[in-house]
């Protein structure tokens, strides 16, 4: 029996779900947060989904020997290939993500909006049933190698990269841009810079953390006392643990 005390267990296959985190821990303050960063298989999105599978599978069995009363997988790509497997065979609440295409939707005019997200997110049958739903206007816009520059913290890359890419398109005729991986919202602010301020940038991180609270609350399992606290874990090095903190510390 899950208490209401147990940790909430988190991963990505990287950095990039520590932007969700840091939502979470808005959000839910009192609650304990277990973060998992799979950057020694890093990145999912240009893997094949059976090998994203057997990954994720290798960490949320780790996280499962912390007594986490709840799994967030804070990856787009990650979501797409095992949440629904994960759901059939897991008796704790699994919450995912997916980019943010209806909020883009909803303020969209007559222009286009830009999907940002990796490859594999792009190609699954999660991603194409959201087009369907509201993906009138919708460019993919498929970004290899730009979740490595995230992780290799590499500013003036990430700059040269996101130039490149928006001057593919006619800025003047996009009203919104989705940034459909969590690596990518750390980008925020340097993308906000490249575009005009009427195009809408929106990303899953809010709904995400909204979600985890409700499925909590349904649950019965939602932390009112406290105290909150967040333990990093990586399959990569101590770098990246640093990394990790120094991203999170950034408005937590």
């Amino acid at each position: 029996m899950n208490q209401k005390s147990d940790p909430i267990g988190v991963f990505d296959s990287g950095i990039g779900g520590i932007s969700t985190l840091r939502e979470m821990i808005r959000v839910l303050p009192k609650e304990r947060f277990i973060y998992f960063g799979d950057t020694a298989n890093a990145p999912y999105g240009t893997k094949k989904t059976e090998e994203v599978i057997a990954c994720v599978q290798e960490v949320v069995g780790q996280l499962l020997e912390k007594n986490i009363k709840a799994l967030v997988i804070a990856c787009n790509t990650a979501t797409g290939a095992a949440a629904a497997t994960l759901r059939k065979e897991l008796s704790i609440p699994v919450v995912g993500m997916e980019p943010a295409l209806k909020p883009a939707s909803l303020v969209r005019k007559n222009g286009s909006v830009l999907v940002l997200a990796t490859p594999l997110t792009l190609q699954q049958e999660k991603f194409e049933n959201l087009m369907k739903q509201y993906g009138e206007g919708a460019v993919k816009v498929p970004c290899p190698g730009l979740m490595e520059i995230v992780e290799a913290d590499d500013g003036p890359a990430a700059l040269r990269y996101l130039q490149e890419l928006f001057s593919r398109f006619r800025i003047d005729e996009v009203d919104a841009v989705v940034l459909g991986c969590t690596h990518y919202v750390f980008l925020r602010d340097m993308i906000r810079d490249l575009l005009p301020d009427r195009i809408a940038i929106t990303d899953g991180n809010a709904g995400t953390a909204r979600q985890l609270k409700r499925v909590l609350g349904q649950a019965g399992i939602l932390n009112e006392e406290g105290p909150g606290s967040v333990e990093l874990e990586t399959s990569g090095t101590q770098r990246d643990i640093e990394l990790m903190q120094k991203l999170l510390n950034r408005t937590v």
